[in-house]
């Protein structure tokens, strides 16, 4: 059995992540608004989540569960999940991989870049099965963007990953290319091979991963490269053990690029 969770990257942050900070309490407060619901969390997910039949006007879920206008819905999804390992796991990528994205973008570029990805993810996820009467909820859609984004930006980048085989367990040092693309292929062979009651909405990854990396290109600031380099080893492993403060603050990878000035924009 090999079990593998990434922890952090090795990227300096720029700034105080607040957009993502705000971003995760959002979804953990709605989650925790939804866990009133008990076990029957349909008038939440018919009610908010994004269900395609309804979403293109060929079905309309039961009058009361319809809460917001369908489109309305595009939005509303990206708060809300399915279970506690559907929060966590988003919510972990989104922590990892959020600030650098943040920081490089600043917030409202990284908040465009967030919403608009989940808009994408959820019309992509929509357009693959139009007829289903299936919500789809979560966050993945906007996050696979900001890992687009990172792709990008830190191909080379180290992500320190748990790793447990068996009996042992280590850290280990896997670059962001390895481990994004890996994961990127995986959304989409599932995506070919799912049936539409497969119950992710691996569609939604693939579409909102993509459209990261297009904003991305679109997004930066002036100065900003692409492709930028690592400058730590990869696979370097070691013990299983919290690191100091110190070692989580060290990057591997160069800063965003040079500062750069002008003018305030809508942007700012």
């Amino acid at each position: 059995m090999i079990f593998a969770i990434p922890l952090y990257d090795d990227n300096p942050r720029l700034r105080t992540p607040l957009a993502t900070h705000v971003l995760i309490g959002l979804c953990v407060g709605t989650f925790l608004w939804q866990l009133k619901f008990g076990y029957d969390q349909r008038p939440v997910f018919y009610g908010y989540g994004m269900t395609p039949a309804e979403l293109f006007g060929s079905w309309r879920p039961p009058r009361a569960y319809q809460a917001v206008p369908p489109w309305a819905t595009i939005f509303t999804s990206m708060f809300l999940h399915g279970g506690w390992f559907h929060l966590i796991g988003n919510m972990l990528f989104l922590w990892i991989f959020g600030p650098n994205i943040e920081g490089v973008l600043g917030r409202p570029r990284y908040l465009f870049l967030y919403f608009a990805s989940g808009v994408v993810a959820a019309l992509v996820q929509a357009a693959a099965a139009p007829g289903s009467h299936l919500p789809m909820v979560g966050a993945s859609g906007a996050i696979a963007g900001v890992l687009g984004a990172y792709l990008f930006l830190y191909p080379r980048a180290n992500v320190h990953t748990f790793v447990w085989i068996v009996i042992f367990f280590r850290i280990v040092t896997v670059p962001a290319w390895l481990l994004l693309g890996l994961w990127f292929g995986a959304q989409l062979v599932s995506g070919l091979g799912a049936s539409q009651s497969a119950g992710v909405a691996f569609w939604a990854h693939v579409g909102g991963f993509l459209a990261g990396l297009f904003l991305i290109t679109l997004l930066r600031p002036s100065g900003v490269s692409l492709l930028q380099a690592s400058k730590s080893g990869v696979f370097v492993v070691r013990p299983a053990r919290i690191s100091s403060r110190a070692n989580l603050q060290r990057g591997s990878v160069p800063s965003a690029g040079r500062r750069y000035f002008r003018s305030r924009g809508p942007w700012d």
